[in-house]
């Protein structure tokens, strides 16, 4: 475990529950708040402000900068996507019932991609609010997180599949399973080194695929560290949380770990980014954002 400090500011009440997180394009930073149904704002100067997103019920869980200028996030609890404009202006798009949206992601063709939990499917959401949905050829899944990949496809975590696929722009699917048994993994991320990269939150192992899924596994320290979000470095390598760890981690691009302790205790750490000076920005369900600059 490194010495390196992290510092936490608090943006919210404990009861909001900060979860996705994103770098935005004006700078900011973009937070979904899963139990207050809610979006959050980060200036740099770290004024907070806030949206309703559907309320408590909407669960939403992942955003991401989409290829308009907005940002855009699941509401696992009542089956949208949603879109906010960088001065607060919002509007949504409905999936089918029981979609369960969790993770999404821009695509390599201009649209939206999210992943399907509760429906076995990777669906694609067009900037004017088209729906597409790819099934996936696993049932009970669990699809969980998306990636764009290096190769022109979308990558997603399957989570009780055991295994990461990939979306073809065609709708083609390939599924690789994973080395390690009963890994459930979660986050995925696309490398600068033409990998995708991945947690294993049961293992306690981090991954790295790439396009024609050859897979290695790295085991962390602390085993039972449930590892739950990854995101590229942009310097090689990955940061990942620690939800039970209370930690923040990174991987080296030769598989080296690195460990930063949260300073609260039990933090809950999900989501995180990386902001162009390098810090990292990770969300913590006590409501607080951590910020480590390596």
């Amino acid at each position: 475990m490194t010495s390196t400090p992290v510092r936490e500011l608090r943006i919210t009440d404990p009861q909001a529950g900060p979860y996705g997180i994103t770098t935005g394009p004006d700078g900011a930073l973009w937070l979904t708040l899963v139990h207050a149904g809610a979006i959050a704002r980060v200036d740099v100067d770290g004024s907070v402000r806030r949206w309703p997103a559907g309320g408590p019920g909407s669960r939403p869980l992942i955003v991401t900068p989409g290829p308009d200028g907005a940002l855009w996030f699941t509401r696992s609890g009542d089956d949208r996507v949603g879109r906010i404009t960088t001065d607060g202006e919002q509007s949504e798009v409905a999936l089918p019932a029981g979609t369960g949206p969790c993770g999404i992601a821009a695509g390599p063709d201009g649209a939206l991609w999210y992943a399907g939990m509760s429906s076995d499917t990777v669906g694609r959401v067009s900037t004017d609010g088209v729906v597409t949905e790819v099934p996936l050829p696993v049932s009970g899944a669990y699809a969980s997180m998306v990636a764009a990949g290096p190769d022109g496809a979308v990558w997603c975590t399957l989570n009780q599949g055991n295994a990461i696929a990939r979306v073809g722009m065609d709708g083609g699917v390939r599924v690789h399973p994973l080395p390690t048994g009963g890994a459930a993994p979660v986050g995925i991320t696309a490398g600068v080194d033409g990998a995708l990269w991945f947690v294993e939150i049961a293992a306690g192992q981090v991954g790295r695929i790439t396009p024609d899924g050859r897979i290695e596994e790295y085991p962390l320290p602390d085993r039972s560290a449930r590892p739950h979000a990854i995101v590229a470095d942009p310097a090689g390598g990955v940061w990942f949380t620690e939800w039970a760890g209370n930690r923040i981690g990174h991987v080296d691009p030769t598989g080296r770990v690195d460990t930063y302790e949260l300073p609260t205790p039990n933090s809950e750490p999900h989501g995180l980014t990386v902001t162009l000076d390098g810090t990292v920005h990770a969300a913590l369900e006590t409501g607080h954002l951590a910020q480590l600059t390596p």
